[in-house]
């Protein structure tokens, strides 16, 4: 008879224990946003941030007028623009060898930001986090590698980290989970999303961008590619080479020289700079999924942003719903965390006010995947645009839901910059 093996948790000598009101694992747009916000409400925050800095090579980079009317409500978007570099764009475009059809015309939304933002993720979140270090109650730890929560009687009262001299704990009121598409406070929560297939990858590189060049963003269709361009704020051309899942390897296979030619069929006028792509490391490759969370919550742990929903790339507004997450769960859970008397029901509160939202723009990304960019991967032919993209009166429901979602969010009034 075999014997049974029981595997018993780790023990870990634990440095030192950190008491605050409210822990946020990761520092992107979601964590970073949240903990801003509580902070001006007088909760104790500690942010926790596995890497030693930020210097990484963000793509979300795109910035829709959702989040800069809740810049202009905290009363920061002038000093952000004054002081960080960026590029703006008013449509985006689909284009083949023979139609070019405005997508979406932020032009004509009722906003002062009529425009998608293009500006360094890095510098934004160092911006953002210069705001909230103005609070004494916001403390952030980088290099805080968090392996393990804590949990007691079926609550989550913290989490244990590495950090560079060994194991530490923080205990706290709330943990919020904010640390991106592959969250590891999700993974050790047990909790799975729900996914949806996508019939795409995308492959992430930069050429060098001409002053005479016109700026915007621009998705151009082929025979069974799609590369989507947009300047950004060093003046480069940002490029997301759209090919069909599972196809980089034979892609990588062809060598890079194959890629370069792939890319000139695009855009001819490229053939002066596709050479600037030496090899491989310079093309980052994002395997796409849409998923989503049935549950965001357990009792004493919130996840939020793509932590709780994963967003395909299309229309670029995995930052502007990630920072609408952050704003209503700073909404809704100030007072309570305040009072010391959060209860399963706030969190519950907070998917219920973003859900509907996120379920509509993911129903929206997974349409334009399955009728527009899978069609395209799939034929040897130019694609044919829908005729209803040509109808500008329907220019108007894609800028309002990339921008805005179904439910505009606010700050609440007590946060706002007069």
């Amino acid at each position: 008879m075999l014997e049974e093996t029981i595997e018993l948790p780790a023990i870990h000598t634990i440095l030192d224990v950190q008491q605050t009101t409210c822990c946020i694992v990761g520092s992107g747009p979601t964590g970073v946003v949240l903990a801003l916000l509580l902070a001006r409400q007088g909760v104790p925050v500690i942010l926790l941030e596995a890497h030693k800095d930020l210097n990484r090579d963000f793509r979300g980079d795109i910035v829709h007028a959702g989040v800069l009317e809740i810049m202009d409500e905290l009363g920061l978007t002038e000093r952000l623009f004054q002081q960080i570099p960026h590029a703006k764009a008013d449509k985006i475009n689909f284009a083949t060898s023979k139609q070019t059809v405005t997508f979406a015309d932020f032009s004509r939304l009722k906003t002062r930001h009529p425009y998608a933002t293009i500006i360094p993720q890095v510098q934004f979140l160092e911006f953002l986090i210069a705001e909230a270090q103005r609070y004494p109650n916001f403390k952030l730890l980088m290099g805080a590698n968090v392996q393990e929560l804590i949990e007691e009687d079926g609550i989550i009262r913290g989490v244990r980290y590495r950090g560079n001299n060994g194991w530490h704990e923080v205990r706290a009121q709330l943990t919020v989970g904010a640390d991106g598409r592959f969250s590891r406070i999700r993974q050790l929560a047990g909790m799975e999303l729900n996914k949806t297939g996508s019939p795409m990858d995308l492959l992430w590189f930069r050429l060098s961008r001409h002053p005479e060049e016109p700026e915007g963003l621009m998705a151009r269709f082929g025979c069974k590619r799609i590369l989507v361009t947009y300047n950004n704020f060093e003046n480069n051309w940002q490029i997301a080479y759209v090919i069909p899942k599972g196809y980089y390897r034979q892609l990588r296979a062809s060598g890079i020289e194959a890629l370069r030619q792939s890319i000139v069929e695009f855009v001819p006028e490229f053939a002066d700079r596709v050479e600037q792509i030496k090899d491989w490391n310079q093309a980052s490759l994002l395997s796409v999924e849409v998923g989503r969370l049935p549950r965001w919550y357990r009792s004493g742990l919130l996840l939020v942003g793509d932590a709780a929903h994963v967003m395909s790339p299309v229309g670029g507004v995995g930052v502007n719903y990630a920072i609408q997450d952050a704003v209503v769960a700073a909404n809704v859970l100030g007072n309570p965390l305040q009072a010391g008397r959060l209860q399963l029901s706030h969190l519950a509160t907070v998917q219920r006010q973003r859900e509907l939202s996120i379920r509509t723009i993911q129903g929206f990304q997974t349409f334009i995947q399955k009728h527009i960019i899978a069609k395209a991967l799939q034929s040897d032919n130019t694609l044919k645009l829908p005729m209803y993209l040509s109808l500008p009166i329907l220019r108007d429901i894609p800028a309002q839901l990339l921008s805005f979602g179904i439910l505009p969010v606010h700050v609440n009034n007590r946060l706002r910059v007069n």
